[in-house]
């Protein structure tokens, strides 16, 4: 199969042969995993399985191997400097709680300010709110418009000389819009802000070079990316992470302990207490090396194509509301939407009765629907396996909504 063959086609996703009818539009909330990926963890818990790092003999070295090259499969991937600076995590939840309760309880103190986008996910939010209440600092928001943007003289006002740390996504999982990361970081390094980039949605579909954007933290999960639930990544700036103290102890996150105290393992081993998901490791290395092998452009091209033909079609079903931005290339493979009258549970409903996949709800980001004076949305999101007649599929039953609820008869 060429890597034409294998981004237009679902062959390597085994759950398409499971369920031949399934239209899947939930890559958002986590993507289906290809073959290859299976492949590569059911053959580290067949031939490779062990408890990593401490141990000696034979197998446990393998384990160990299987571990660490996996870390530098993604230092590679997100262009980090050195495997010091990426920490395996449950999750991207998992790595913004990270930074909050380790960063954060040792650097924000009464007065400082807590900055955050409006428009993120409840992880990115809750972390910094219960920090602020903690320490006594003022969380702020920085507000986006109707269209989920903004702009650089938004950040600029909104910053002062207490900002302590600024939290927002690449990638918004409601708007689908890119939002100007390097710019931000210029922004906030020159007032001495540090910036915290969720890339949840980001790091799945489009290039991230931490370096080039120049953020000091950077959170993303596999399961959103191919791999495996239970595996995600922190990636921090190393004079940052060497700092911070850890976030749970236990085995392996240690060099020696006495009755009195303990002495901590070096980076990235400080951050990573227990025994290691490593089948999870090898699994996001598998899922890096799938990607690496179709490419980001082809995948860019495919989901922006989808984006724009699923888009322009929305826009002809009357009382179909766009959330965010008129231009479908601001939406990023993301299309959250209303219809007039019909609850989005219910859109939901009738959607899975006709085995197409979305999600309803407010999509983990309240705060954000509560600025936009919306209750709740639906929203569909694409990956690059999706398809032409997927879009076809997913437009036809939008039609139907209305009537099958009892309007427009």
């Amino acid at each position: 199969m060429t890597v034409s063959d294998k981004l237009f086609s679902k062959a390597d996703f085994p759950v398409f042969e499971k369920y031949k009818d399934l239209v899947y539009l939930d890559n958002s909330a986590t993507q289906q995993k290809p073959r290859q990926v299976l492949e590569r963890v059911e053959k580290y818990y067949r031939e490779e399985n062990a408890n990593p790092l401490r141990g000696l003999y034979d197998l446990s070295v393998k384990a160990t191997d299987a571990y660490e090259n996996s870390r530098e499969k993604v230092r590679e991937f997100i262009g980090a400097n050195s495997t010091k600076e990426i920490i395996f995590t449950r999750n991207a939840s998992e790595s913004l709680n990270l930074i909050a309760y380790s960063w954060g309880r040792e650097n924000i103190t009464s007065g400082d300010e807590i900055l955050v986008a409006i428009s993120e996910h409840h992880s990115d939010l809750l972390p910094w709110q219960l920090l602020a209440k903690e320490k006594g600092a003022t969380l702020k928001y920085l507000d986006c418009d109707k269209f989920g943007k903004y702009t650089a003289d938004d950040l600029k006002k909104a910053l002062t000389s207490r900002t302590k740390i600024f939290a927002i996504a690449q990638i918004s999982n409601v708007f689908g819009r890119v939002n100007p990361i390097k710019e931000f970081a210029k922004i906030c390094h020159e007032n001495g802000t540090l910036i915290v980039c969720d890339g949840a949605q980001s790091v799945p579909h489009i290039p991230v070079d931490v370096n080039d954007l120049d953020v000091d933290f950077l959170a993303f999960s596999g399961h959103k990316m191919l791999a495996p639930m239970g595996i995600g990544v922190l990636y921090g700036r190393e004079e940052l992470l060497e700092k911070m103290p850890p976030f749970l102890s236990g085995g392996e996150m240690i060099e020696y302990v006495t009755r009195e105290g303990a002495t901590y393992a070096e980076l990235p081993h400080k951050f990573e207490a227990g025994t290691v998901n490593v089948g999870g490791a090898v699994g996001l290395a598998a899922a890096i090396d799938y990607i690496n092998d179709i490419g980001f452009e082809a995948i860019e091209k495919r989901e922006n194509e989808l984006t724009e033909l699923a888009f322009n079609e929305m826009n002809k079903v009357p009382y179909v509301n766009i959330i965010g931005s008129e231009k479908a290339e601001d939406h990023h493979g993301i299309l959250t939407f209303t219809i007039e009258g019909v609850h989005p549970h219910d859109i939901a409903a009738i959607f899975d009765a006709d085995n197409i996949a979305i999600r309803a709800g407010h999509h983990c980001a309240q705060p954000l629907h509560q600025h936009l004076s919306v209750q709740s949305t639906t929203r569909m999101s694409l990956a690059f396996y999706n398809d032409e007649e997927d879009i076809k599929r997913f437009i036809e039953t939008l039609k139907t909504i209305r009537r099958r609820m009892g309007y427009d008869r």
